[in-house]
């Protein structure tokens, strides 16, 4: 349905041009979405998919340790989309203090934005809402510090921003003036958290996350805050036990498309399109995240077996595994610290799985040695080649 446009304008102050800002409608949309047949199979092979997802890590060995490597890849991915050049393996390679290939700023984004969603991640399982002070929350530790750590973090912006071009008067996009985003973020607070408006949760979070955008409360990171807000929104919600499901690849790959249909919602209020998008990259991506846990468990317990063959050595070489699983390169003082053993154990450890081909070191030293997980590494990295 073409509703038109679902905003007003308002003039800004400057100087030599005309310029004006967009100030979204509150939310539900209106006229209501006319949900067709289409949409609702759509809706319903979606909230399938996210149903097996979650069905899946429900009975995963450790649903800790495909998280902990399922949030790094979100993690660069979100970053990727806002121009970082930083790789899963260069953010391994941070943790293990380790000098990464690529700009250290560029790794230090990804890492807060670790930091930032394992923050929402445990207010949320607390029981803490998605509002107004999650995200401002939230915000402040994706710019505590590095790039952006001076654009006001965990504040709303005080001065406009604008999204393309070099200035308002050229810009893709304009969202409202500073003194409107108060408003309009309340709007969408009561939106998320009214009883009376029955909508799909799926659905619900498809509206949030446009209306998020278009506000663009923040003088930076919106992009990756508003990408948060969907899965903590299904976590809120009941839809997901654990975070798994994040769209940044399925954006990151239709990345010209998405700007275009948040654009074609503000200008021809075309919301079932938009939502048509996000159903399928919820329903792509939530398979996607089902595949490679299941390949991941299956390489897991086949080099599990394999391990267990080389005899009484296997005890230590086992607990190094383990902790590969959920962190795919390693170096022996944080291998030693994480599972409580001596330096030389861990080393005995990682040269059972080197022979047997599981492991391969990095360096080629003596010294300031690292290990990688090639085979758990490699599922994870599909798709994850910085944006050109």
């Amino acid at each position: 349905m073409q509703r038109g446009l679902t905003g007003h304008l308002v003039p800004l102050p400057m100087a030599g041009e005309r310029c004006r800002a967009f100030v979204p409608n509150p939310l539900p949309p209106e006229p209501p979405l006319v949900l067709d047949d289409d949409l609702l199979d759509l809706l319903a092979r979606a909230n399938l998919a996210l149903g097996r997802l979650d069905g899946l890590t429900a009975v995963l060995p450790d649903p800790g340790v495909f998280l902990y490597n399922y949030i790094r890849k979100e993690a660069v991915l979100s970053s990727q989309i806002e121009g970082t050049q930083s790789s899963l393996s260069d953010l391994l390679l941070f943790e293990n203090e380790a000098a990464p290939g690529v700009p250290l700023n560029d790794v230090q984004e990804v890492s807060n934005y670790v930091a930032a969603m394992q923050h929402g991640l445990k207010r949320v399982r607390g029981g803490f809402p998605v509002s107004l002070r999650l995200l401002k929350e939230i915000h402040a530790v994706l710019l505590t510090k590095g790039r952006g750590s001076e654009k006001e973090p965990g504040e709303f912006r005080r001065s406009q921003n604008w999204i393309g071009g070099t200035r308002p008067g050229n810009a893709a996009f304009v969202p409202p003036p500073a003194d409107h985003v108060a408003e309009c973020w309340g709007a969408l607070e009561k939106f998320l958290h009214d009883d009376k408006v029955r909508l799909p949760v799926l659905v619900k979070a498809a509206l949030a996350h446009v209306q998020f955008e278009t506000i663009h409360p923040f003088l930076d990171g919106n992009g990756r805050v508003g990408r948060l807000l969907i899965t903590f929104l299904l976590c809120t919600e009941g839809a997901l036990h654990e975070p798994t499901l994040y769209l940044s690849l399925y954006l990151k790959q239709n990345r010209a498309r998405y700007y275009e249909l948040l654009q074609a919602v503000r200008k021809d209020g075309d919301w079932e399109e938009w939502l048509r998008f996000f159903l399928e990259g919820v329903e792509k991506t939530a398979t996607q995240a089902a595949s490679t846990a299941r390949r991941l468990m299956a390489l897991a317990s086949k080099d599990a077996q394999r391990i267990q063959g080389i005899g009484r050595a296997a005890g230590t070489a086992l607990r190094v595994h383990q902790l590969l699983q959920a962190q795919p390169i390693v170096s022996i003082p944080v291998a030693a610290e994480r599972l409580k053993l001596s330096f030389p154990a861990v080393n005995t450890g990682l040269g059972h799985l080197v022979k047997l081909g599981i492991v391969r070191e990095l360096t080629g030293k003596t010294r300031g040695r690292l290990f990688a997980y090639d085979a758990a590494l490699k599922p994870l990295n599909e798709g994850m080649e910085p944006l050109k």
